[in-house]
Parts: C-alpha cells; sequence; structure tokens
C-alpha cells in the first residue's frame, strides 16, 4: 500500500480553534412550532480564515453556512444537506454543506466578489440584490437510507439567502418556514457576532400564530449583535419569544471541518487522462498544486508522486 505522503502532502493552514459554535433546538406555541437557534460566531470566523475572506464575501458566504446549518438540525445520523446558488451576479454563486453530526463546510465561486464600490457598512442589512442578479437556489439532501439525492429548486427573487430558503420550503415542501440571519462586523470588518434562527410549523399548527411569529421574526433586533455583546443564545431566544414559551431541547456542537485529504486528491488526479498526468509529470511546474474549494487547504505532489500515478493510471488501463 503506497504511503500517503507519496500521494501529495496537505500544506499546513491555521490551526483549527477547538471551540465550537452552539446549535440548540426548541418547541414554541405549545409545541406547534419546532426552531433552531444558532450562536455561529466561532463557525463564521473559522470561514473566513480559512479562505481569506473580505467583509462582503464573509458576509454572504457567512449567510449560507449559517443557514445550512440550520437546515441540518432536522437530520438523522449520518444524513447531509446542501445549499447551492448559481447567479448571474457578481456572486456567481455558492456552496454550503452541513450534516447532522455539526460538520460544516462551503466556498464562494468568486473571490473577491467584483464590486464598483467599497461597502459604505459592514451591515448584514446591506442591499445585496445587485451582486446575485438571476438565478437558482437548490437544496439536496444526501440520505444514509436513501439510493439517490433529493435535489429541489426554486428561482431567486428576493436577493436575500434567509427569504430565498423560506421560499424554497414554502413551494417545494409546504412547510412554513421563517428564518432571521445576521452577522455584525467591527469596524475594521472583523466578525464579532453571527447567528441564526429558524422556525417551522408542525402539522396542525395554527396558521394564525405561525404568521404571528413570522412577522415577529422579520423585524427581530440583531442576534449577531446581541452574541458580540456576550448574550447567550438561550436566554435571547427566551427574551424575544417569551409570549410563545420557549421549551428548549437540546444543544450541539456545530465546527467548520472538511473532509478533503491527501487520498482524495490524489483520486482527483487519477481520473485525469493519462496524457494530461504524463504532461504534467515531465513538466511540472513541481510541486503540482491541488487546493481544496470548501476549505482552501494545499495538496503538493512532486515528480516522483506524479510518476506513481502515471504508472498507477497505466496499469488500470
Amino acid at each position: 500500500m503506497r504511503d500517503k505522503k507519496d500521494k501529495g502532502a496537505p500544506v499546513e493552514d491555521m490551526a483549527v480553534t477547538t471551540q465550537a459554535s452552539r446549535l440548540v433546538t426548541f418547541l414554541l406555541a405549545e409545541k406547534s412550532v419546532r426552531g433552531v437557534i444558532l450562536d455561529g460566531t466561532i463557525l463564521v470566523q473559522e470561514m473566513r480564515s480559512r479562505h481569506g475572506l473580505g467583509p462582503l464575501e464573509t458576509l454572504v458566504l457567512g449567510q449560507a453556512l449559517q443557514v445550512t446549518t440550520l437546515m441540518a438540525s432536522s437530520l438523522k445520523g449520518h444524513d447531509e444537506i446542501g445549499l447551492r446558488i448559481d447567479c448571474s451576479g457578481p456572486i456567481k454563486g455558492l456552496v454550503a454543506e452541513a450534516t447532522a453530526t455539526g460538520e460544516v463546510r462551503g466556498y464562494l465561486k468568486q473571490i473577491p466578489i467584483p464590486r464598483t464600490d467599497p461597502l459604505q457598512t459592514f451591515d448584514e442589512r446591506d442591499d445585496l440584490i445587485p451582486f446575485w442578479g438571476d438565478g437558482f437556489l437548490t437544496i439536496t439532501r444526501y440520505l444514509e437510507e436513501g439510493r439517490q439525492p433529493f435535489s429541489g429548486s426554486v428561482a431567486l427573487q428576493a436577493g436575500n439567502i434567509a427569504s430565498e430558503v423560506a421560499h424554497y420550503y414554502l413551494l417545494s415542501e409546504q412547510i412554513p418556514t421563517a428564518i432571521h440571519l445576521s452577522l455584525v462586523f467591527d469596524l475594521h470588518g472583523r466578525v464579532t457576532g453571527a447567528g441564526g434562527l429558524l422556525l417551522q410549523a408542525m402539522p396542525g399548527a395554527s396558521d394564525k400564530i405561525f404568521a404571528s411569529l413570522d412577522q415577529k421574526t422579520q423585524t427581530l433586533p440583531s442576534l449577531g449583535k446581541a452574541l458580540a455583546e456576550g448574550r447567550k443564545v438561550d436566554s435571547w431566544l427566551n427574551e424575544q419569544f417569551s409570549a410563545f414559551s420557549p421549551d428548549i431541547l437540546e444543544e450541539h456542537p456545530v465546527h467548520f471541518r472538511c473532509r478533503c485529504d491527501a487520498e482524495r486528491m490524489h483520486l482527483l488526479l487519477l481520473h485525469l487522462s493519462l496524457a494530461d498526468l504524463k504532461e504534467m509529470r515531465d513538466n511540472g511546474p513541481f510541486p503540482v498544486q491541488l487546493t481544496c474549494h470548501f476549505c482552501s487547504k494545499e495538496y503538493l505532489f512532486d515528480q516522483k508522486a506524479l510518476a506513481d500515478i502515471c504508472q498507477e493510471k497505466q496499469s488500470c488501463t
């Protein structure tokens, strides 16, 4: 068996924090509404560090990772969920994935996001509609027991990820959904607080009660700001939704974590044609570098490693 160091060594990046974001599930309104609330500050900070993002890029991808984490709260076992946006605007699109076990990752298709004017403020309410343009949002579930993933898509409408996902749930799954996403930056553009809230009506829930909750969600004070000031998500939840009697069920840690490794990158190279592999082996430049889209980790392959991959490819053809 070939040693992994011959297949490509990962370039070391910043040490991953041992701390974790918090995901709390709860019920409201006499258990007729399911909810989940996220303190995603550490998650978004780690994401920004891994990808080296500016404030605009952090805002866009941070919202996507948080809402995907919220959606994953309903998964079981080793199920996974993915959010993908393809659009005509400067953002171009993004991918975010989360697992039932609390592993989250994602990437932007365009870094940096082109813009003609600098951001005036670092505020989650900045108008991002011009950056999206026309496009589609796709939600895909990868169920452990399922033979094939299940996907559904909706056209972008609001230029706001929270609204787009809520629209998807209502249109594709007939589940009334309300979402609040929040990222807060300091004067230097660094993330100081990030959080998200998702509410979904259970079967038989009162339309009137959920409409009231939906309206409240749209006018909530910034969860991100509360977290930046040192508040805890459960106390913020109890304060904002006291009239609906929150019943907290459980709490889970959430991490920015990618499953890439040298073995996977080795297999990616094996999918290339033998002619392309020989070209790389003979002409370099060395070391050949592969970068993971999801976490920006770099893997280096020297000439000997490429020669071994060529030999392995020849033996398979």
